[in-house]
């Protein structure tokens, strides 16, 4: 059986970005040798990567790496969990959801930044009010699409679930969350990258190890090829969790990523 062709385009594109993405730092490091463009700002890719495996082999991107990484899996999952259960009987309760629905709307657009220095105040300067303000950010997206994912359920479910005697319990079970998962998927990765964003941006204000403080010293001391590292760090680390990611909502709905040809 012959593949189709749409899945062989989508086998394909990763590597068309791959390529021009080797193309970029071919005419960049043509553009830093024949100085064209100012080293001082733009130093070429080989020395960038030069400073990268230095940084690997001295532990100090590992070092910093690993303590980003700590706070984002515990500050999301701090965050997602509630913002999941939360999210998914508001969609199920009309009741719940007038209740509820006043304070989240209240408390949504509040930028997460503008309200760490307060966090820092009631829970001090440590690590729970860095990780408290990654939760914040990662609450509240999973709980939007959590929400959404269940009011867009069609209504027949429901009455098919009444009609064969099933109970609240296996209801919420059997057809609120699997029919909500396409949805409630999206919402985690929105809150992962929200909070992967807030990460680096506290660890920037109140931290002594982490991502964002290489790129904040890496400024502070002028050291830009280090700056550079720790940014394209933070973009690869972006794209691998949103790969894990893809990979998971495909195994766990597949028929949301068929393509047009095969539905």
């Amino acid at each position: 059986m012959k593949p189709s062709p749409n899945r062989l385009k989508l086998a394909w594109e990763p590597w068309i970005s791959v390529l021009i993405f080797i193309f970029f730092l071919i005419i960049w490091e043509w553009l830093a040798r024949s100085a064209r463009i100012t080293t001082l700002f733009f130093p070429a890719p080989s020395r960038i990567g030069a400073s990268f495996l230095h940084m690997l082999i001295t532990g100090k991107l590992a070092t910093n790496l690993t303590a980003s990484l700590g706070r984002l899996g515990l500050g999301f999952l701090l965050g997602a969990l509630p913002g999941l259960l939360l999210g998914l009987l508001m969609g199920w309760s009309p009741r719940f959801r007038a209740i509820m629905d006043p304070f989240i709307a209240a408390l949504h657009p509040i930028p997460k930044l503008a309200i760490f220095p307060l966090i820092m105040i009631i829970f001090g300067i440590g690590e729970l009010s860095k990780i408290l303000a990654i939760a914040i950010s990662a609450f509240f997206p999973v709980l939007i699409n959590s929400m959404t994912g269940v009011r867009e359920l069609n209504p027949v479910y429901f009455e098919v679930a009444r009609n064969y005697g099933a109970s609240r319990w296996k209801t919420f079970t059997r057809v609120v969350i699997p029919g909500s998962l396409p949805t409630v998927l999206s919402g985690i990765r929105i809150g992962v990258n929200t909070a992967m964003v807030i990460t680096i941006a506290v660890e920037l204000l109140s931290a002594q190890k982490g991502l964002g403080v290489l790129i904040w010293f890496a400024w502070m001391t002028f050291r830009i090829e280090e700056l550079y590292v720790s940014l394209f760090v933070t973009a690869v680390l972006g794209i691998v969790i949103n790969i894990l990611l893809h990979l998971i909502t495909r195994h766990l709905v597949p028929w949301s990523n068929r393509p047009a040809d095969e539905v």
